[in-house]
Formats: structure tokens, C-alpha cells, sequence
């Protein structure tokens, strides 16, 4: 999280431990690939029920998508 989210070191490590805890939860139906979230400012004044709604909805949206190798490996 940058200081764009907030000027303060607890707010945004706040909100790391929440998408790191959505994460650890949702993992394992997960495809495996990596993951970067953007948090916005207005993720300061959201409650942490909010906030875990709404990592959920986007875990759901990322289990959707088709596996596919990428074009050039060996296994592909």
C-alpha cells in the first residue's frame, strides 16, 4: 500500500492483514498465479466485514476464469 491510501502506517497495514487474511482463506480454490491489489483511499473508512465482502466477491470473479498455459512452455 502506498501513502496515497493514507498517510498512516496503521491504516494501510490494516487493510494488508485483511487481504492477506481473505487470501489465506480463499487459496486453495484459487488458480495458481499472482495476485496484486490495488487499494483505493476509500478503503480507510470501510469496516473489515465490508472489505472481506468485497475480497470475496473478487476471488469469486478470479476462480472463474479458465486455466490456460501460457504459449511458448514446454508443456503448453
Amino acid at each position: 500500500m502506498s501513502r496515497k491510501v493514507s498517510k498512516r502506517a496503521v491504516q494501510r497495514n490494516r487493510i494488508k492483514r485483511i487481504v492477506r487474511e481473505s487470501f489465506r482463506n480463499q487459496r486453495e480454490g484459487l488458480p495458481p498465479f499472482d495476485v496484486l491489489v490495488i487499494a483505493r483511499a476509500s478503503a480507510v473508512a470501510v469496516d473489515r466485514p465490508a472489505l472481506h465482502a468485497d475480497l470475496r466477491y473478487a476471488w469469486q470473479k478470479l476462480k472463474a476464469l479458465k486455466q490456460t498455459s501460457a504459449p511458448g512452455t514446454i508443456d503448453g
